[in-house]
């Protein structure tokens, strides 16, 4: 399998955010606007505009879903943005697929986050608790954008 260049961009953007959520808790909003703009350049020049439109959907409906999800303290602020940005890397016809492997990598890192926080006996935040304690979400985003993508970086 050949790695394309929009996969090693893609990876780096994810890396980066993957450790910034765990080191931090925090993603950037320069990241998130690298992510949306590396996303449609990239589109553009694989598709022209009809791509990029494409793409823009797929990442203006994440954000707006994601934004909902913020406002009912479901995620945090910066995942929501964060996967919107990633988002503009895939096609809306790929939403789904993104969707369902970035759930299922959260799924899998917070089951082993949480047996982990509880082995060692660290708490687990709820909201409005400290971002120490907090799921690093940023994490579960970047492994199923890595998959989806079919990189074989991982």
């Amino acid at each position: 399998m050949q790695i394309e260049p929009s996969q090693i961009v893609l990876a780096g953007l994810c890396l980066a955010g993957a450790w910034t959520d765990l080191r931090y808790r925090r993603l950037s909003n320069l990241l998130c606007v690298v992510a949306l703009a590396g996303g449609l350049g990239f589109a553009f020049a694989d598709g022209g505009l009809g791509a990029v439109g494409s793409h823009l959907l797929h990442a203006l409906i994440a954000l707006v879903v994601g934004m909902a999800l913020f406002a009912a303290r479901i995620v945090g602020g910066g995942d929501a943005k964060f996967y919107a940005g990633i988002a503009a890397w895939f096609a809306f016809a790929e939403g789904f697929r993104l969707l369902l492997a970035v759930s299922l990598g959260g799924l899998v890192l917070f089951l082993v986050w949480f047996v982990y926080r509880r082995l060692s006996r660290k708490p687990i935040s709820r909201p409005g608790g400290t971002d120490e304690g907090k799921f690093p979400y940023g994490v579960a985003i970047a492994a199923g954008a890595i998959m989806t993508s079919g990189s074989a970086l991982i």
